[in-house]
C-alpha cells in the first residue's frame, strides 16, 4: 500500500499547480464577485418572472416565468478537454503549454470555458487556490484508490505537504462551508413545498396619469389612478429538463386607451398609450384567473418543443432581441416598446404547438402555430362559434436568428395571421362565445386603422420583421426593429400596407449595479396605403419614451417612466398625449 501511495504522487508538480489554475476558478467561483446582467430573452433558462406580453387588444402582459430560447446557452461549456488545441487562448509558445498538455492528455482534468478559452492569466484569491487544492487532493485520492499513478519523487510529496500546511486555515473553512451547506440543504428538503415544483411570485403597483386632450376632443379624459397586478407561477419539472408553467393572476389594471370605456367615455382615445400590464376585459376587477398553461420539453439534443393550452405566445418560444428595454418587469411600461408587435403579438391569447432548433451557437430556428385559445377548444362552426384549431383566428410564425458574435444578434421573422368574422360577444361559459381576446392585427398597438384595416371583415396578413440587438459594451446596448405588414380583406381585392419601427437604447447598471435606464423612439403601427380609402392614416405618430429602474434590493425595484405620443392616431389635428407612471415591482 505504501508503494501504491508513493507511486501515485508522480504527477503532483505539474498536476497540482495547473489543476488549481484551471479548476479552482470554476469550483469556487462563489467567492469571487461575478458581473451579472439583466435577464435576456436569449437565455434558455427562465428569466425570473420576465414576461412575454400577451398580444391581443385587450389582454395584459403577464409577468410570469417564460422560456426564451437562445442561440448560445449558459450550459454550452466546452466540457472536459481532450486536446490542448481545443483551448483557443493557449499557444505552444506559452510557458505553461507543456504542463497543460500533460494535464489534458495524461489526466483529463482540464475543462474549458463556454467560449473555448482557458483564461490561464486570471488572478486567483487564496480561497480559490485552496478550493483547487482541495479538488486536487480529491483527485489524488482517486488515483491512489485506482493504483494507476506512476512513480513519484519525494520532493513532490514534500511540496504537497507544505501546501497543505500553508492553506490549512482556508481548507478548514472550506470544509466548514460544505458542512453548513449540507445542513441547510437538508433543512430545505425537509420543509420544501414540493420536490418537483417551484413557486414564484410577482406583485406590481402602478401610479399613472395622462396629460393632453383626448383624441377627437378638447379635454383630458383621465385622472391619476392606482392599479395593481399580482401573479403566482408554479414551475414544475418532472425530468429536470422539462417545465410545466401554470400561473394565476389578479389585476385591476384597465386598458389605458381607446378600447376601454369608463362611465361611457373612452380614456385617451387611442391604443398608442396602452401599458403592457393590462388585464383581459372579460375578467372582472380583482378576479383570479388562469393566466398561463403550457409545457416545454427537449426533443433530442438541440430541439425544444412547447405545447400550450393557455397563453402560448410567440415571445414564449422565439427570442424578441429586446432583452433589457423589452423586459416587462424592469424595462419599458408601454405596450409598444416591448417588441415588434406585428410579429410577437398575434392579437389573441394563444394555444398550440411550437419548437426551437439550434443548428449551432450562431444559428437558431423557431416556429409555431397558435390559435385563439378562447375559441380553439370549441369544434362548432356556426354563427356563434368558430371551428376549433383550424377554423379559428391563428398565427403561424417562423424565425431565423443569427448571432455572428457574442455581442450582435439579428433575426428575420415571418408571421401569417388570419382573423375570421368575430362572433357575437357573450359571457364566458355561455352558449354565445365571446370573440376571444380581440380582432387585432397589431395586438393593441398603433392606430385603429392598423389594428383593423378593413373593420371587422375577415382579414389575413403577411407580416415581416427584422430585429437587431447590439451590445456595444457592458454599459450600452442598442437595438430595434422594423415591421412590414401586407393585409388582405378575404373575399375581395382590398389590400392594405402597415409599417412600424423602433430604436431602443439600454444603459444597464447606470448609477448602481442592477439599475437600468432605457429609451424608445419609434413609429407605432400605421396604415400607409389602403384600398379602403377611409381607413388610411395620412400622418405619422411618434412614440418617445424614457424610463429608469432603480433596484433597491434583489426583490424590489421602482421604475418611473414618461412617454409622449405625437399626432395620436396618426392625425396631426390631435394634440400630443403625455403619459407618466411609476411602477413598483416586488418579486419573491
Amino acid at each position: 500500500m505504501k508503494k501504491i501511495f508513493g507511486n501515485s504522487l508522480l504527477a503532483l508538480p505539474t498536476f497540482l499547480v495547473l489543476f488549481l489554475l484551471a479548476d479552482s476558478a470554476r469550483v469556487f467561483a462563489q467567492d469571487v464577485p461575478v458581473q451579472t446582467s439583466q435577464p435576456t430573452d436569449k437565455n434558455v433558462v427562465e428569466a425570473n418572472l420576465t414576461t412575454p406580453a400577451k398580444t391581443d387588444s385587450l389582454s395584459p402582459v403577464a409577468q410570469v416565468p417564460v422560456v426564451q430560447p437562445t442561440v448560445s446557452t449558459p450550459n454550452d461549456d466546452l466540457g472536459q478537454v481532450t486536446s490542448v488545441s481545443q483551448l483557443s487562448d493557449v499557444q505552444p509558445t506559452d510557458w505553461a503549454f507543456q504542463a497543460l498538455q500533460s494535464l489534458v492528455e495524461r489526466y483529463g482534468v482540464i475543462a474549458g470555458y463556454p467560449d473555448g478559452t482557458f483564461k490561464g492569466n486570471r488572478a486567483l484569491t487564496r480561497y480559490e487556490f485552496a478550493a483547487g487544492l482541495n479538488a486536487a487532493l480529491d483527485r489524488l485520492n482517486e488515483l491512489i484508490a485506482s493504483s494507476t499513478a506512476d512513480l513519484v519523487k519525494r520532493e513532490d510529496l514534500d511540496t504537497l505537504r507544505k501546501l497543505q500546511e500553508q492553506f490549512a486555515a482556508e481548507l478548514a473553512t472550506l470544509r466548514g462551508r460544505v458542512d453548513s451547506l449540507e445542513a441547510r440543504s437538508a433543512k430545505l428538503e425537509a420543509t420544501q413545498f414540493s420536490t418537483t415544483t417551484k413557486l414564484q411570485g410577482l406583485a406590481q403597483f402602478f401610479i399613472a396619469d395622462s396629460f393632453g386632450n383626448r383624441v377627437g376632443t378638447n379635454r383630458d379624459g383621465t385622472n391619476a389612478f392606482l392599479g395593481y397586478r399580482a401573479t403566482l407561477a408554479l414551475q414544475t419539472s418532472f425530468t429536470g429538463k422539462d417545465q410545466l408553467t401554470t400561473s394565476l393572476t389578479a389585476s385591476n389594471f384597465v386598458a389605458f386607451g381607446g378600447a376601454t370605456v369608463v362611465g361611457g367615455t373612452p380614456l385617451t382615445g387611442t391604443n398608442q398609450t396602452r401599458f403592457n400590464t393590462e388585464r383581459m376585459n372579460f375578467y372582472a376587477d380583482n378576479s383570479v384567473y388562469l393566466d398561463r398553461l403550457f409545457y416545454r420539453f427537449p426533443f433530442g439534443k438541440n430541439t425544444t418543443v412547447w405545447i400550450g393550452a393557455r397563453a402560448l405566445q410567440p415571445v414564449t418560444f422565439a427570442p424578441t432581441l429586446n432583452p433589457l428595454v423589452g423586459n416587462a418587469q424592469t424595462g419599458t411600461l408601454s405596450r409598444f416598446g416591448l417588441f415588434n408587435p406585428v410579429i410577437y403579438r398575434p392579437g389573441f391569447d394563444g394555444a398550440g404547438l411550437a419548437f426551437a432548433h439550434k443548428f449551432s451557437n450562431q444559428l437558431q430556428f423557431n416556429a409555431g402555430y397558435i390559435v385563439d385559445d378562447a375559441l380553439g377548444s370549441n369544434p362548432a362552426g356556426n354563427a356563434t362559434n368558430t371551428g376549433g384549431l383550424f377554423g379559428n383566428a391563428y398565427e403561424a410564425l417562423a424565425q431565423l436568428t443569427f448571432s455572428p458574435s457574442r455581442s450582435l444578434d439579428v433575426s428575420f421573422a415571418y408571421a401569417r395571421k388570419y382573423f375570421p368574422t368575430p362572433v357575437s360577444p357573450g359571457p364566458v361559459g355561455s352558449a354565445t362565445v365571446a370573440p376571444g381576446s380581440g380582432y387585432n392585427i397589431t395586438g393593441g398597438t398603433g392606430t385603429a386603422n392598423a389594428s383593423r384595416p378593413f373593420g371587422l371583415a375577415p382579414t389575413s396578413s403577411d407580416n415581416f420583421g427584422l430585429q437587431v440587438n447590439w451590445k456595444a459594451s457592458s454599459a450600452f446596448h442598442i437595438g430595434g426593429w422594423f415591421g412590414y405588414t401586407q393585409a388582405h380583406q378575404e373575399g375581395t381585392s382590398n389590400d392594405a400596407t402597415i409599417i412600424n419601427a423602433a430604436l431602443t437604447l439600454a444603459l444597464p447598471d447606470l448609477g448602481k449595479k442592477g439599475n437600468l435606464a432605457g429609451f424608445v423612439f419609434g413609429i407605432p403601427p400605421k396604415v400607409t396605403s389602403n384600398d379602403v380609402a377611409t381607413r388610411r392614416d395620412n400622418d405619422t405618430s411618434f412614440h418617445i419614451e424614457g424610463f429608469y429602474t432603480y433596484r433597491f434590493s434583489d426583490n424590489i425595484s421602482v421604475t418611473p417612466t414618461l412617454f409622449v405620443i405625437t399626432n395620436p392616431e396618426a392625425n396631426s389635428n390631435n394634440d400630443s398625449i403625455w403619459v407618466g407612471a411609476v411602477r413598483t415591482t416586488f418579486t419573491f
